[in-house]
C-alpha cells in the first residue's frame, strides 16, 4: 500500500446533485463538511432523488465562505446563505430514518419546482440535529448528515477501470458518486479493506454499498441508460443486490487533501463475497 493514494475528493452539498471536486476538504462529524447538509424532500417530507426524477443530476452547486449556489439550464443562478438561520422544523424522511430538518426558502422551493416541474422544498440539517449511523454498522457516536446512511463512499480506481472493461464502455466515476477515490491499488481491493488511513484519518469500511439507478444516469445529460446495472449484475450480484464501492466510517475529524497516504491497517474476507 506504499504507492496507494487518495486521488479524489467529493462533496455533494444537496443530496442527490451534482457534486463539487476539491483538492482539500475539512471532515467534521458528520463527514466532508457540508456534504449532504441540504436535502430535497416532497410535501410528505420524503427525500427525493435522481432514482425518481433524473433531473436533479443537472442542477449544480458551488460553495464560497457564504453561500451555496445552485444553477441548471435555462434558469438564473440562486444563492442561500451557506449558515442559515431559523427556518421551519420539518419531520423528514430518509430511506427507513425519520429525522428533523429546516426549511430553507420559498424562493428556493420554487426555484427547484419549476426545473424539477414537481412540488418540493429545500431543508438543510441544523447542526443541533444528530442523525446516528445503523447501529449494526457503527459506533453510538457515529453520525450521518443527509447521506444514505454513511458518511463515506470510496471507491477505487481501478474499480472503475475494471468494471469498464467487462462493459467496453468508460463511464466516468462521478457516475458511482463517492466522495474518496483512491489510487495505486488492484481493482477491488477495498472490498477486503476493514481499517484503513488515510492522511492522519482513520477509517472502519463496515459494508459494501449496493447499488440503485442512479448510476444508469448519464450526469451530463440526465438520460438513463442500462449500465453499469446490467454487467455489475453479471459480475457483482449478491443476495439480489449489486454492489459498488464500499460504505465508510471516520474515527477522527481532521483535513483531507488529495495525495494523501492511504495506509492499510486491517482486512477480512471479502464484502460482497465474491470473486
Amino acid at each position: 500500500m506504499t504507492n496507494t493514494l487518495l486521488s479524489e475528493i467529493t462533496l455533494y452539498p444537496v443530496k442527490s446533485l451534482a457534486g463539487i471536486n476539491v483538492n482539500c476538504w475539512p471532515v467534521t462529524k458528520t463527514g466532508l463538511q457540508y456534504d449532504r447538509k441540504w436535502m430535497v424532500i416532497d410535501n410528505t417530507g420524503q427525500f427525493l432523488s435522481q432514482r425518481t426524477l433524473p433531473a436533479m443530476a443537472l442542477i449544480h452547486t458551488a460553495l464560497t465562505n457564504a453561500t451555496l449556489t445552485l444553477s441548471a439550464p435555462n434558469m438564473e443562478n440562486i444563492s442561500l446563505p451557506l449558515e442559515p438561520s431559523g427556518g421551519d422544523i420539518i419531520r423528514s424522511t430518509i430511506w427507513h430514518d425519520q429525522c428533523d430538518a429546516r426549511s430553507v426558502s420559498t424562493d428556493a422551493n420554487q426555484w427547484l419546482s419549476d426545473f424539477l416541474k414537481q412540488d418540493c422544498r429545500l431543508v438543510y440539517q441544523p447542526d443541533e440535529v444528530i442523525r446516528p449511523v445503523d447501529p449494526h454498522y457503527g459506533n453510538a457516536s457515529d453520525q450521518a448528515s443527509f447521506s444514505d446512511g454513511f458518511p463515506f463512499l470510496i471507491i477505487s480506481e481501478n474499480s472503475l477501470v475494471s468494471l469498464n472493461q467487462a462493459m467496453s464502455l468508460a463511464l466516468p466515476m462521478s457516475r458511482f458518486r463517492p466522495n474518496l477515490v483512491i489510487s495505486g491499488c488492484s481493482s477491488y481491493a477495498e472490498d477486503s479493506w476493514r481499517e484503513i488511513s488515510i492522511g492522519a484519518i482513520d477509517f472502519r469500511l463496515p459494508k459494501p454499498c449496493s447499488r440503485c439507478s442512479v448510476p444508469t444516469i448519464d450526469p451530463v445529460t440526465a438520460i438513463t441508460g442500462k449500465e453499469p446495472l446490467t454487467t455489475l449484475n453479471r459480475l457483482r450480484k449478491w443476495q439480489n443486490k449489486v454492489y459498488f464501492g464500499q460504505n465508510a466510517l471516520h474515527n477522527q475529524c481532521g483535513i483531507l487533501t488529495v495525495g494523501d497516504s492511504v495506509t492499510l491497517k486491517i482486512t477480512g474476507e471479502k464484502q460482497p463475497p465474491i470473486q
